[in-house]
């Protein structure tokens, strides 16, 4: 079920460096250089393998990756999204 902007909002005011963007979740990651930034992305993957839920992710500027989550057979954001995005915070990453 998707969430409303206001429950979004609220969510978000308790994780760290997620944004809200064209229905999606948003965190950008910087590593000291490319390889840091593909061991982030694998972390990120192996998450996501597990939870069964799978992201898109984006190494850019050679140091920097950008998650994005949404339930794409939803077209927004659920409470699947943030589990995910709450596991990856877990992780430390």
């Amino acid at each position: 079920m998707l969430l409303g902007i206001e429950e979004i909002e609220r969510r978000l005011q308790e994780m760290q460096g997620w944004d809200y963007e064209e229905n999606s979740l948003i965190k950008e990651f910087e590593a000291e250089d490319f390889k840091g930034a593909l061991e982030i992305l694998n972390k990120i993957g192996g998450i996501a393998e597990e939870t069964g839920h799978h992201p898109d992710l984006l190494v850019h500027s050679y140091n920097k990756l950008r998650v994005t989550i949404s339930t794409h057979s939803e077209g927004g954001v659920t409470m699947k999204d943030f589990e995910l995005a709450l596991k990856i915070d877990k992780e430390g990453i």
